[in-house]
């Protein structure tokens, strides 16, 4: 505290009796801070605050720092691309760490039956990367805390749970080194996920966002939990171990008079149901809970089925109601929910942006080059200019403001002038094709009219299809044949045919749109880059094996054989096909909001790294060597207890693969249960294995991941395709422009404008600066 006094007693603007001596204080008036005689070093800080106020508004940061002229250097240094880049190096490294300490990942196969032991690093090697990067967290953590200010530290939870992190980590380090490493148990692996949260605000966002639509999913998922409770208790008694059951006896009855089945074998399907599903409490709930998620359909009802067709009414209500309405009604309320709060979100980063624009403003008009007696606070235009040269920006941005201020005819720019320029930051990003090549020659001009007209497009399309076709047709009649008795002969001739075809309609167009133009459309450098790659595995496949020829099947030769040459060619062959996306409108539309969504999905991805890693770590000290192999006998036809394996076990299924002996593997695990497929097979094996508490920790896995996070998901993934499908509709389709649009710009249509006086009420609070007004 003592040591940032000064820097956080350096007013921005001089004193208010200064200013007052001299005549620049007024009521309502702009804001003044340096003198006619003011100093150059002045005029250089305040150019340096406006640089770094504009971009913490380009990147949607907080002002709230100390901004005297050694912090401003520091700031800038930290957030420069080199020291961002170590710390994201940093947290990537500490996180993979995972994959190589004790437990390693590092063998061949995770299946319990054939694993060779792994090779686990020495003592003190891994502990010493940690080391490391804590140092390197250390710095991290005392760069962002003197820059905030001692007040604004106290306020700042995600730097004090930094600080508790680091603290609890290193203390974890000392006693792992203590232990020589022997220890099962270490802390900081759970921790190690809180270092990739906190450096990201997005994720920080969208973490608020999904905490604050808890309550609201909490009272579908109470809904939920009654309505799981209520028919666990009637399966309880509805297949309660009986002789005749009451309810049902006279459907038993007759159905045994007309069918000829016996009482007793009856009898032996409801002793089924309760048996492999509603023993006890525990089994029931997890039976019904498994059949929410449908997994475990229609097997749960099969043995009560059998006996009584009455009783699928029973199943078919459970699912209605949990699967199709309850389940379904969260997936709505999630979606409203948090969509509301993410656009909350997205409102208080547009305002942080605002600010940062106003903050610049307001320290350019303290520049000595704004007349003294002016009613308004003013820009000089020549200030801007100076700050727009410093500050680090998309160059399409710096060029549309730089065009605007050479059409502006005035010197100095207002408040709103000022602002407006700025707000070239909120539109899409466009991006314009270069022009195509103009050639004299009448001949070349008709070749360039045809070959880049789009139905030399669609020819390419057919052909591709024709392409895909003959593959097809070739491997259908190939399939049965053994090796031995296949010829590539005909495969090969095809394949040849078409590259030099694809090669051909490549230069075609490069010739038709000029190279940088043809470079300039994502489908065309795909379809370049595939062409020349099947181009040079044709020319490789024809030095080694020679020309095709019939009964073309050469001895194995290099590091491929000709079958895995002809077979990679066709598998590019077939990835080329989705060149035909961008022809069809609907199928781009989808393609271009998966792609947009994968570009900003990275907090929802990132919330999923973190939940992800704590779970497979928690999951390692939990289940750690739980799985033990049956031996070397078949999984079919073997006894276990002295009972035959039945069929759908974790055993009788092969699920080895499927443990938590090392992070990977845990990792692998905890997604086949996160799609639901099977994942009872995973709550009773593990159940069966280590304890029954056991399902605790995969139910809870499951509603983390499955349920919230999936549905957070579709959300996200609804509000996009909305979004891009409304904005087809009231956009032209330009051939030449690409629109290229964020998180922000999503929902820029719906925000509002912080209005002059939030932003100059938030500046006077700024706990840095000192404004005259």
């Amino acid at each position: 505290m003592e040591a940032g006094a000064g820097a956080e007693a350096e007013p921005l603007l001089p004193p208010q009796s200064w200013r007052t001596r001299r005549g620049l204080w007024r009521a309502g008036g702009g804001a003044r801070s340096a003198a006619e005689d003011g100093t150059g070093t002045d005029n250089d800080l305040y150019i340096n605050q406006a640089v770094v106020f504009i971009e913490d508004a380009i990147q949607y940061r907080s002002i709230n720092h100390r901004v005297d002229s050694k912090s401003l250097w520091l700031y800038r240094w930290y957030y420069s691309r080199t020291c961002q880049w170590i710390l994201s190096l940093t947290i990537t490294i500490i996180l993979a760490l995972a994959f190589i300490e004790k437990p390693s990942s590092l063998t061949v196969t995770s299946d319990v039956r054939y694993r060779l032991p792994a090779w686990n690093p020495p003592c003190g090697l891994t502990e010493s990367i940690e080391l490391l990067c804590f140092l390197v967290f250390v710095v991290d953590v005392s760069v962002k805390s003197y820059l905030i200010g001692w007040e604004e530290f106290w306020k700042n939870k995600w730097l004090m749970a930094y600080i508790l992190t680091l603290i609890v980590s290193l203390t974890d380090w000392i006693v792992s080194l203590s232990f020589l490493c022997a220890e099962d148990v270490r802390i900081r692996r759970i921790l190690r996920p809180f270092f990739l949260l906190q450096n990201s605000s997005m994720m920080k966002k969208t973490l608020k966002s999904i905490n604050s639509t808890l309550p609201e999913m909490a009272s579908v998922v109470l809904l939920l939990a009654v309505h799981l409770s209520l028919f666990t208790m009637f399966a309880m008694l509805l297949f309660a171990r009986t002789k005749l059951f009451a309810k049902f006896s006279f459907f038993c009855v007759f159905l045994s008079s007309n069918t000829g089945i016996p009482g007793h074998s009856l009898d032996g399907q409801q002793d089924k149901e309760w048996v492999g599903y509603f023993r006890n409490l525990p089994d029931s709930l997890t039976s019904l809970l498994v059949l929410l998620t449908t997994a475990n359909n229609p097997d749960v009802m099969i043995p009560a089925y059998s006996k009584n067709r009455a009783y699928s009414i029973f199943f078919i209500l459970f699912t209605v109601l949990g699967n199709l309405f309850l389940m379904n009604l969260l997936t709505a309320i999630i979606y409203n929910q948090f969509r509301g709060y993410l656009l909350k979100s997205v409102q208080s980063s547009l305002f942080r942006r605002r600010l940062g624009i106003r903050a610049a403003f307001e320290v350019l008009s303290s520049l000595k080059e704004t007349p003294a007696n002016a009613q308004q606070s003013y820009v000089s235009v020549g200030a801007l200019l100076q700050v727009l040269q410093k500050v680090e920006m998309d160059c399409r941005c710096k060029q549309a403001i730089m065009r605007s201020l050479k059409m502006c005819s005035c010197d100095q720019l207002s408040a709103t002038q000022f602002q407006k320029l700025f707000e070239e930051l909120d539109k899409d990003a466009i991006k314009q094709h270069p022009p195509s090549p103009e050639y004299q020659s009448h001949f070349m001009q008709k070749m360039q009219f045809a070959f880049g007209h789009p139905y030399f497009g669609y020819l390419g399309n057919v052909v591709a299809l024709a392409n895909i076709i003959s593959i097809c047709v070739v491997l259908v009649m190939d399939a049965d044949k053994q090796p031995s008795e296949r010829d590539d002969f005909f495969l090969g001739a095809i394949n040849c045919f078409f590259i030099l075809y694809y090669l051909l309609e490549m230069l075609l167009k490069i010739l038709a749109l000029g190279l940088k133009r043809y470079l300039s459309y994502p489908s065309n450098r795909f379809d370049g880059l595939l062409t020349v790659i099947l181009l040079v595995l044709e020319i490789s496949t024809f030095a080694v094996y020679g020309f095709p020829h019939p009964g073309w099947r050469p001895e194995f030769m290099g590091l491929l054989s000709l079958w895995d040459m002809v077979r990679l060619v066709n598998m590019l062959i077939v990835f080329r096909f989705l060149r035909i996306i961008p022809n069809m409108k609907f199928m781009a539309l989808v393609v271009t909001t998966l792609l947009d969504l994968v570009k900003n999905l990275r907090a929802f991805a990132g919330i999923l790294v973190v939940v992800f890693y704590a779970f497979a770590i928690t999951g390692i000290m939990l289940f750690k060597g739980a799985v033990v192999p049956l031996g070397n006998i078949s999984a079919i036809n073997t006894t276990y207890d002295n009972g035959t394996l039945q069929c759908g076990t974790y055993e009788q299924l092969e699920y080895w693969p499927n443990n938590f002996d090392d992070f990977a593997a845990a990792v692998v695990t905890l997604w086949d249960v996160m799609v639901v497929n099977n994942w009872q097979v995973f709550l009773e094996a593990f159940s069966r294995y280590s304890s029954p508490w056991a399902k605790i920790y995969f139910v809870v896995w499951w509603l983390i991941s499955s349920v919230i996070w999936v549905n957070l998901f579709v959300a996200l993934l609804l509000e996009n395709f909305i979004h891009k499908w409304d904005r087809r509709c009231h956009r032209e389709s330009l051939s030449d422009i690409e629109y290229q649009r964020t998180v922000e710009l999503m929902f820029r249509d719906v925000l509002e404008e912080p209005t002059e006086e939030e932003l100059m009420e938030k500046l006077h609070q700024h706990p840095h600066l000192q404004l005259c007004r």
